[in-house]
């Protein structure tokens, strides 16, 4: 009886925050391969596409809009952005999925995270010392060793965990506590798993405001991060004609405000905390109407972290327009043969690894593929209800979970000079 309330409860509470409540596990929605496929390019090209164009503007213009004349103009070769952290961090994501499964542990994870050699800040950076140090995840993203869990560093390179979901929320969560949990906590995680959430739901939705609430339903409504989004989508209905309105709005709460800015690493104008970037990735999205230039600039003209947020954007549009209906001018120069930095795979094996894990995800959560009369093949993708990770507040976190790597773990993680951890 006491279940039965408290599921009569959890679907009360998705009604009034606008999540699906969908429970048939018969129900289901397909996507034929291919066009899979186009949606999943479309998004990593976003990704590239945004970063590349935000770039010279990043952490310039900080607590105040960009200027329309300082917007960097577009140019159809900045699309190879290979040597990007915002790209290359997940892909070493990518490469322990690849090798492991997707039911891969967070130590394993942690252990090819610590072995990676790319200059890191913030998070990510604290997060690789930590592990490098044996203190195992959850703990090496825990605010007690991680002065920076709150930091945007798991919300720009969580584009994979739903680029390999298509359809799948849960999928996308899960794997935020086994990647996002190595650098990251509370809004930290939220943050990389709303992302991931818009990026599973932007296969199936062109409307942004429904991708955006979609991703809502991924993290916990009592969160500041969750209530970060939710006024976001209030300021935008109030002033759907004035972005610019909304974007002082969410500077005077999220930026001015030290009750939302508790744990942020640094408390000047810089800015890095996950919240109020996750709001201008939605400011994006929203103001940009579909519109993936429009898109871009409103994300980018926001400041902060002005290439990260976009490449966010971009990416969730992208994935949404698919790689075939993407202007020429965004992929006309992509070169096909260049591997991205620190790993292995070029655009084509990207594309190949993410169908790979994406054919896994599906079966994993039920679904099937089918074939059509003609033999072409269909993902069957159960629908699902979000169920988001327990709430967490980096400025009160719960206790640490004393998780060390054992002796074995840590002959696996390789002896670095010092110059390596920055």
């Amino acid at each position: 009886m006491t279940k039965r309330y408290y599921f009569i409860g959890i679907v009360m509470l998705l009604l009034l925050t606008g999540c699906s409540t969908t429970t048939d596990q018969k129900s289901f929605r397909r996507l034929p391969l291919n066009e899979y496929i186009d949606k999943m390019k479309g998004g990593w090209v976003g990704q590239m596409v945004g970063v590349g164009w935000g770039g010279p503007t990043e952490f310039r213009f900080q607590g105040i809009i960009i200027p329309e004349g300082r917007m960097p103009v577009w140019k159809p070769s900045l699309v190879n952005q290979f040597n990007q952290d915002d790209i290359y961090v997940e892909m070493t994501f990518l490469r322990t999925l690849e090798l492991y499964g997707l039911d891969t542990s967070s130590r394993q994870a942690g252990i090819d995270f610590a072995n990676s050699r790319y200059r890191l800040w913030h998070a990510n950076r604290a997060g690789r010392t930590n592990l490098r140090q044996g203190i195992a995840p959850p703990d090496s993203g825990h605010p007690h060793f991680n002065k920076h869990a709150d930091d945007i560093d798991y919300q720009i390179e969580a584009d994979f965990s739903g680029l390999i979901s298509p359809g799948l929320p849960n999928s996308a969560i899960m794997l935020g506590e086994t990647f996002g949990r190595l650098m990251n906590y509370g809004d930290g995680l939220y943050g990389g798993q709303f992302v991931g959430g818009m990026y599973a739901e932007a296969f199936f939705e062109t409307d942004m405001e429904k991708v955006v609430r979609a991703g809502l339903c991924c993290i916990p409504s009592q969160s500041q991060y969750a209530e970060c989004i939710r006024d976001v989508l209030n300021w935008w209905k109030q002033h759907p004609d004035d972005w610019q309105k909304t974007w002082n709005l969410i500077n005077e709460k999220y930026h001015l405000n030290a009750d939302y800015r508790r744990f942020s690493c640094r408390k000047d104008k810089f800015n890095i905390d996950a919240k109020i970037n996750g709001a201008f990735i939605v400011m994006g999205l929203l103001y940009g109407g579909g519109d993936p230039d429009k898109t871009i600039i409103i994300s980018t003209r926001c400041g902060q972290d002005s290439d990260c947020n976009p490449s966010n954007a971009a990416g969730i549009l992208f994935t949404s327009l698919g790689f075939s209906m993407l202007p020429p001018r965004f992929k006309s120069e992509l070169n096909p043969e260049e591997k991205f930095s620190h790993t292995s795979y070029n655009f084509p094996l990207l594309v190949e690894v993410c169908e790979k894990l994406a054919r896994q995800s599906v079966i994993q959560a039920g679904g099937r593929t089918e074939k059509t009369q003609d033999g072409k093949e269909v993902m069957a993708i159960p629908v699902e209800l979000p169920q988001p990770s327990i709430f967490e507040q980096s400025w009160e976190p719960g206790p640490i979970s004393e998780s060390h790597f054992t002796p074995e773990e840590m002959a696996k993680i390789e002896s670095v000079s010092k110059k390596s951890f920055f």
